[in-house]
C-alpha cells in the first residue's frame, strides 16, 4: 500500500495525469493498482483477469477527465482520475474576460489573462487570476507549455494578439482553442488560415465563433457560453441542449466492459 500512496502523491506533487483503481466489490477486495497516462502500471496490481480492460478504461476516464465505478464480471472496480490543475490562458482583457476569468477560477482553472493595453489589465479589474500579464501573447507563450491540460480563449479581433496565438497552437495539443468574433469574422479568419497552408482539420480545431447558443447578449452570459463549451470539450461530453425530453443518463457511462455503474 506504501508504493501505491507515494505514486499517486508523486502524480500529484509532479502534476501528471493519472488514475487510481480500486476493487470495490467481488474477489480481491480492496485491490488497488495505479496507471500513468498512458495505462501502464505504476504502482499496486490487479487480478491478470481484469488488469488490462482496467487499464484500457482508466485511459478513456483519463481522457475525459472521469471517475466511473464499472463492473468486470464477479468485480466492481472505481477508477479514479488524478489530473493536475488545467489552465486557461485568456487573450484580451476585455469586459468578456473578466466574468470569464472569474467562472473559470471558480471551476478549478488556473487562469492567465494578457493583454498589452495597460488600462484594461490591471489588478482592479482581475483581482483573482493567477497571473496578470502586460504584454503581447509572446510574453505568455514563451513560457508555456501548451498541452491537453490546456484551454485558450482569444477574445481579441486585432491580428497583432490572434496572429501570434494561432501561429503557437498550430502544432500544439491544446485542449481547447476559441475565438471571439462573428461568423463573418470567422470565415475570414479560416480562408487566412487556408492561405497561410493551414490545414482544414488544423482550422477545424478552433472553435468560431466561440461559445454554445444559449442567447448570451451580455459580457457575462457570453462568458458562461464561452465555459459551456470548454466544459463539454473537458469531459468529452454532451449536446449542448436542454435536458428536458433527452433520454437516458443524464451522466452516460462509457468506457465500461461490459460496464454498469
Amino acid at each position: 500500500m506504501a508504493d501505491v500512496i507515494a505514486a499517486i502523491n508523486a502524480l500529484a506533487a509532479e502534476e501528471r495525469l493519472g488514475a487510481v483503481a480500486t476493487v470495490t466489490e467481488g474477489p480481491d477486495l480492496g485491490t488497488k493498482a495505479v496507471f500513468d497516462a498512458a495505462g501502464a502500471t505504476v504502482a499496486g496490481s490487479l487480478p491478470d483477469t481484469v488488469a488490462s480492460a482496467v487499464a484500457a478504461d482508466a485511459v478513456e476516464l483519463m481522457r475525459n477527465e472521469q471517475s466511473r465505478t464499472l463492473t468486470y464480471g464477479d468485480r466492481s472496480v472505481f477508477i479514479e482520475t488524478v489530473a493536475p490543475q488545467p489552465l486557461l490562458l485568456i487573450f484580451g482583457a476585455g469586459h468578456i474576460a473578466q466574468p470569464l476569468s472569474v467562472m473559470a477560477h471558480e471551476l478549478g482553472f488556473r487562469v492567465i489573462v494578457a493583454d498589452a493595453r495597460a488600462t484594461w489589465a490591471t489588478d482592479e479589474r482581475f483581482p483573482d487570476v493567477d497571473r496578470l500579464v502586460v504584454g503581447w501573447p509572446d510574453a505568455v507563450l514563451g513560457e508555456i507549455e501548451i498541452d491537453q491540460r490546456t484551454y485558450v480563449v482569444m477574445l481579441s479581433h486585432d491580428r497583432r494578439f490572434e496572429d501570434p496565438v494561432l501561429a503557437a497552437i498550430k502544432t500544439a495539443q491544446a485542449r481547447y482553442v476559441g475565438a471571439l468574433g462573428s461568423r463573418r469574422t470567422s470565415r475570414e479568419r479560416a480562408d487566412r488560415l487556408t492561405e497561410e497552408g493551414w490545414h482544414q482539420d488544423e482550422i477545424d480545431r478552433i472553435h468560431a465563433p466561440i461559445g454554445i447558443d444559449i442567447g448570451a447578449e451580455t459580457p457575462a452570459e457570453i462568458a458562461l457560453s464561452i465555459l459551456s463549451e470548454i466544459t463539454r470539450v473537458r469531459y468529452g461530453a454532451g449536446t449542448g441542449m436542454s435536458l428536458v425530453g433527452q433520454e437516458g443518463r443524464i451522466h452516460p457511462q462509457r468506457g465500461a466492459e461490459p460496464g454498469t455503474a
